[in-house]
């Protein structure tokens, strides 16, 4: 079963848990669900009717929680310790792990420094045993140890739980990349009308080449006739064949240019 897959079914789960159980009972919920191995995302759960119900209640600490495993790091719970209730060591481990998904949302290379400071890691041999095992193995991460650079190389990083106000961002950013696509598509084509044209023109331009070294060669066999000297028919023959090889030369010439800019393209 492949993670979206679990995920999916494990969301389903607590949140038909969620909506038999009063807000008083929530909370054993909540620290098994932030305590999942295999799960990493939490809005459906946070949507929840019964869930949503914490608002301003005093067990609005449960909300606080569920919100913080949504969308916050471990830096965001260190910042805020004093108010929310004490995670058990797998909330600790989850909230790390999902510190290192957000991090491989804002930079594809991650240095150690950086991430021993948002994790609490005190070396680089822990570190890395971190990323290792409880990361890759987990398959919420692909990359690769960079011993030498001294870091982490993102090539896959599982998506968290939209944040407020995010969507529209990504709606725009979005927006962006089509207007950019648009405006390449058109200098693509724009580029390839002109190779077309250029084509046109070098098969012109060698058909002229062509036409004018045969009617050369009429006149010189018309002259050569009435010619009394041959050396003089020779150097004329030697003339026109110079001339030939340049002008075949040029359009060659033009022809792979042509050929090497639409490759290129």
């Amino acid at each position: 079963m492949d993670i979206e897959q679990k995920q999916a079914e494990l969301i389903d789960h607590f949140v038909n848990q969620a909506s038999t159980l009063k807000a008083s009972a929530l909370w054993p919920l909540i620290i098994e669900a932030t305590s999942h191995p295999s799960l990493f995302a939490f809005s459906e759960i946070l949507s929840s009717p019964t869930v949503s119900e914490l608002e301003g209640t005093e067990n609005s600490l449960c909300l606080d929680v569920l919100r913080l495993f949504a969308h916050g790091t471990w830096t965001d719970y260190k910042s805020n310790a004093g108010r929310l209730p004490q995670l058990v060591p797998d909330q600790v481990l989850k909230l790390k792990q999902l510190t290192v998904l957000t991090l491989a949302e804002m930079n594809k290379v991650l240095p150690y420094d950086q991430l021993m400071q948002e994790l609490d890691v005190t070396n680089v041999r822990e570190l890395e045993d971190f990323l290792i095992n409880e990361c890759m193995y987990a398959g919420i991460v692909r990359g690769k140890l960079d011993q030498l650079r001294r870091c982490f190389e993102v090539q896959f990083a599982a998506g968290r739980d939209l944040r407020p106000g995010q969507l529209g961002n990504m709606l725009q950013t979005l927006s962006n990349w089509l207007d950019t696509s648009d405006d390449l598509l058109v200098s693509i084509q724009e580029k390839i009308k002109w190779a077309d044209s250029t084509s046109e023109l070098d098969k012109k331009h060698q058909k002229d080449v062509e036409y004018r070294v045969e009617e050369v060669k009429k006149s010189l066999s018309l002259k050569q006739d009435k010619c009394k000297y041959s050396v003089f028919s020779w150097d004329t023959r030697r003339v026109v064949v110079i001339l030939f090889s340049w002008n075949l030369a040029i359009a060659n010439s033009i022809s792979a240019w042509k050929r090497v800019f639409i490759q290129l393209l």
